[in-house]
C-alpha cells in the first residue's frame, strides 16, 4: 500500500528528501506522494522514511492503492533497475 499525505501537513520540507524514491513532492497546498513510486522503503529501509520525520504525523496508508510487501518490493526493483 502506498502512503498518502493528509491535509493535516504543514509543509515542513523534512519528508521530501527522505525519501529514497522521490515520491515526494510539493502539491498546489500540501507535499503529495506519487503511488507509482511509492514503496514505503521497501527495499531501501524497514521503515517509511517520511513517516519517521514526519512531525505531525499526517502520512498513513492510501486506502485506493493497497499492495502486498512482495507487491510493494517488486515495484521497488523495477524503480531501481539499471
Amino acid at each position: 500500500m502506498a502512503l498518502m499525505i493528509t491535509d493535516e501537513c504543514i509543509n515542513c520540507d523534512v519528508c521530501e528528501p527522505e525519501c529514497p524514491n522521490e515520491a515526494i513532492s510539493q502539491g498546489e497546498e500540501i507535499y503529495e506522494i506519487d503511488p507509482n513510486k511509492c514503496t514505503e522503503c521497501v527495499g531501501h529501509y524497514d521503515t517509511p522514511q517520511c513517516v519517521e520525520v514526519c512531525p505531525v504525523d499526517c502520512i498513513p496508508k492510501d486506502p485506493d492503492h493497497e499492495e502486498s510487501k512482495d507487491q510493494l518490493y517488486d515495484k521497488y526493483i523495477k524503480l531501481t533497475a539499471s
